[in-house]
């Protein structure tokens, strides 16, 4: 049983969801080769040689791939597929927009956002907004998966495997490159940061927000928010925390003036310690918190802050 990861990187460095990747692969099989398909990639595929598990690794370095077009990639995986009874990748942006094109060229039906392996055919995923976890079972001969990685944990390290190239870099002429626009932050990135203070509708405007960063800034947070809190426009809607948003798991997260609607804990009960800060003693949020304080944030942020 062979299984092929694909690599989640920016070109600059492998994210750690690929390593979360191959702890769901490691469930499956103990035969995984990771593909890393971009430009100027030789550190990262360095990188994920050193992944715990990983068999082989496979390098497609061309100037084609180097914004990872779904296109592109989809392509260089189907002709890569042969031999492979599962293929898996994060759901990522990238791989949300990659892995269902692989699907449907390879005729075959995707099992979207798996957290947990029971067999190599059967996997467990969220429904109603992760509200009940089905249990699906696939009879397909390659099982195209994607991969809830705040589901898993990161893989330890080991002594580099060998890494392999692959020549084939045939332009897919359908879409092109234009421009790519980044949001740069010294902070963590939300989805990979080990804390997240993240604020709702109770902070009541954008400039509150400065409330949080104090905080944010001594404990090494990334600083997320409600649906309600980007509806608004209190905050960018790349910093939204839920099923619509970003899945996050960070060790710490902290809930400040956000109620707990089901889009919400959706996207980050997962975590694992829950602090929420809200006056409402009756709010959702507090069913699925470690620790709740029933207390007036514009109070509490402050005194937070000076503690810290």
């Amino acid at each position: 049983m062979k299984i092929l990861v694909i690599a989640d990187h920016d070109n600059g460095a492998l994210k750690p969801e690929t390593s979360k990747v191959v702890n769901a692969a490691s469930k499956i099989g103990s035969d995984i080769t990771v593909l890393v398909a971009g430009a100027n990639v030789a550190e990262i595929a360095n990188s994920a040689a050193q992944i715990a598990g990983v068999t082989n690794v496979i390098v497609a370095d061309d100037a084609v791939y180097a914004q990872q077009l779904a296109e592109n990639t989809a392509d260089l995986v189907v002709e890569l597929a042969s031999g492979y009874s599962h293929i898996l990748a994060s759901a990522s942006t990238t791989g949300k927009n990659m892995m269902p094109r692989v699907a449907a060229l390879l005729d075959k039906s995707q099992i979207s956002e798996i957290i947990a392996v029971v067999d190599e055919n059967t996997f467990k995923r969220p429904i109603y907004a992760g509200n009940a976890i089905a249990t699906v079972q696939s009879n397909e001969d390659v099982k195209v998966l994607t991969v809830r990685a705040s589901a898993f944990d990161v893989q330890a390290s080991q002594g580099a495997v060998a890494i392999n190239s692959v020549d084939s870099a045939v332009a897919n002429t359908t879409t092109e490159f234009v421009s790519v626009e980044q949001t740069m932050s010294e902070r963590p990135e939300l989805t990979a940061a080990a804390v997240v203070i993240s604020g709702g509708r109770g902070m009541q405007n954008g400039e509150n927000f400065a409330l949080l960063e104090g905080i944010a800034d001594k404990l090494g947070a990334a600083i997320g928010a409600s649906r309600a809190a980007v509806d608004a426009g209190f905050v960018p809607n790349d910093m939204q925390v839920g099923q619509t948003g970003k899945i996050v798991a960070p060790n710490l997260y902290i809930a400040v003036g956000i109620s707990g609607a089901i889009q919400h804990l959706a996207g980050m009960k997962d975590s694992k310690v829950i602090v929420a800060i809200n006056k409402d003693p009756d709010a959702p949020i507090f069913q699925v918190a470690d620790y709740g304080l029933v207390a007036d944030l514009f109070e509490v942020l402050p005194e937070l802050e000076k503690a810290l």
